[in-house]
């Protein structure tokens, strides 16, 4: 299976390019049992197969987990891995989901912690709405 770069994951273990793969080719996001779903004819079986992979695949910032939907996406910022912070766009129609990041944003968002002692570590934000393409329609 080839991701939609059209490239393998040469650092990944079988199981996680698969379920990158799979992620990768979604027009929306999936739960870890979609993902289980898709994958069970290239021979996973187990819930934990898949959400071993996807920890592996959070972690490397390859993958993010949307929160609201307990479902998750392949990035698609060639340079999240240098983001502590992620936003999403999540159309209330079609399901499609736009990741972005605003550093002006991630700054704002840790003043105002910060003016409460808190200091972010990370965070996501989900915007709920309907996209540009259904809105349109």
């Amino acid at each position: 299976m080839m991701s939609k770069q059209g490239h393998d994951h040469p650092k990944l273990t079988r199981n996680q390019a698969l379920v990158l793969d799979v992620l990768s080719q979604s027009e929306a996001p999936l739960s870890a049992y979609a993902i289980l779903d898709n994958l069970r004819s290239e021979g996973l079986k187990a819930p934990a197969q898949v959400y071993r992979a996807l920890d592996t695949l959070m972690a490397s910032r390859q993958v993010h987990r949307i929160e609201s939907l307990n479902a998750f996406v392949a990035c698609s910022h060639s340079h999240c891995d240098t983001k502590a912070d992620t936003a999403f766009a999540i159309c209330e129609t079609c399901g499609h989901v736009t990741e972005f990041s605003d550093d002006s944003l991630t700054r704002s968002i840790a003043k105002a912690a910060r003016s409460d002692g808190f200091t972010v570590q990370a965070s996501a934000i989900e915007l709920r709405g309907v996209c540009g393409n259904c809105s349109s329609g």
